[in-house]
């Protein structure tokens, strides 16, 4: 899978993607590290003996259980017809895969709508000079200007906006024109005229309630911090445990701390490791010894990344399969 070479690890996290901002003669190579993530509280769907439950894809007419590779996708073009797609279609409308963040204009930060914001990236500085990467976002920075450009990743093409913030470049994926609802869409009048003794008395009000400074720690998540806290609670008194016969695999308490890891690259110490080299095909023993070593590796992997793997070894019915059947399905190729 081309796109997951030579990715950077810095500071026990790795980047996802890896390549080139290029426009005209300039060229800075990046590394692509999500800037947000997940703590929202999971829960399982369990049995009442509580073993942990799946999901199953099964016919309703016959009432047969279908396996991946009998699953087939289609669209509805009319009431129960369809234009069944398949995978090596798909894979066919796949734009080319490229290592370039092409950046194709700058505009005014302020030009660009945050509702147009999608998802949030930090573009860490790759290779063995970042002065490239310093110039590009200190001159953005001065400009107060953003970037706009494409990339490609895991099969889809990407727009996406290069914000430059306190040296560091950020990359917002950006939601399409067709993406959003106008205020007409959803009913909303047009505005009208409001007398000026009405605005003084709700300045008043906005007032009382002004702060110094915006805090992100008011940003919690309370009602996660309430269900986090039942839950240790119930734990600890032995309250609704359930204990199922296959264990789960318990996930790794380190927190990543991403800005720390922008502040070595910018510094120079998150020079890239030199990947270690696969066994050979004939050692056995270190294949079984690394197995549960693999496992857990394709577990650390994205839905997105694994489906990639599998379309690589042309593993069929991926396309229908979820995550922990990816994995299992590539431990077995």
């Amino acid at each position: 899978m081309p796109e997951q070479e030579d990715l950077q690890e810095v500071g026990g996290a790795r980047s996802f993607w890896s390549g080139t901002i290029s426009f005209g003669l300039v060229s800075v190579p990046v590394a692509l590290f999500p800037a947000q993530r997940s703590v929202r509280v999971s829960l399982r769907m369990l049995s009442p003996d509580g073993t942990p439950l799946k999901r199953e894809y099964y016919d309703p007419e016959t009432e047969r259980s279908l396996d991946p590779g009998d699953i087939v996708r289609g669209y509805e073009v009319e009431p129960d017809q369809y234009v069944v797609i398949t995978d090596d279609e798909l894979e066919s409308l796949e734009p080319q895969k490229s290592r370039d963040i092409d950046l194709r204009l700058f505009v005014k930060r302020s030009d660009i709508d945050p509702a147009h914001f999608e998802r949030a990236y930090f573009l860490v500085p790759a290779g063995e000079s970042n002065k490239a990467y310093r110039l590009l976002a200190e001159t953005m920075e001065q400009l107060d200007r953003a970037g706009i450009a494409t990339f490609v990743m895991h099969g889809k093409e990407y727009l996406i906006a290069i914000l430059a913030e306190n040296g560091i470049l950020r990359a917002e994926t950006l939601r399409f024109a067709d993406e959003l609802r106008a205020p007409t869409d959803i009913g909303l009048p047009e505005p009208g005229s409001v007398k000026p003794t009405d605005v003084k008395r709700f300045e008043t009000a906005i007032r009382k309630l002004q702060a110094k400074a915006f805090e992100p720690d008011e940003l919690r998540d309370r009602a996660a911090e309430r269900l986090t806290e039942l839950i240790a609670r119930k734990q600890q008194e032995g309250e609704d445990v359930r204990i199922s016969g296959t264990p789960e695999a318990q996930p790794s308490g380190d927190v990543i701390d991403l800005m720390e890891i922008l502040k070595r690259s910018l510094a120079g110490e998150g020079e890239r490791k030199e990947p270690k080299k696969a066994p050979a095909r004939g050692s056995g023993g270190a294949r079984r010894g690394g197995s549960k070593a693999a496992a857990e590796g394709l577990e650390s992997l994205s839905k997105e990344q694994l489906y990639e793997r599998a379309r690589d070894l042309d593993i069929p019915g991926r396309s229908g399969m979820s995550k922990q059947q990816l994995v299992k399905a590539l431990q077995q190729a």
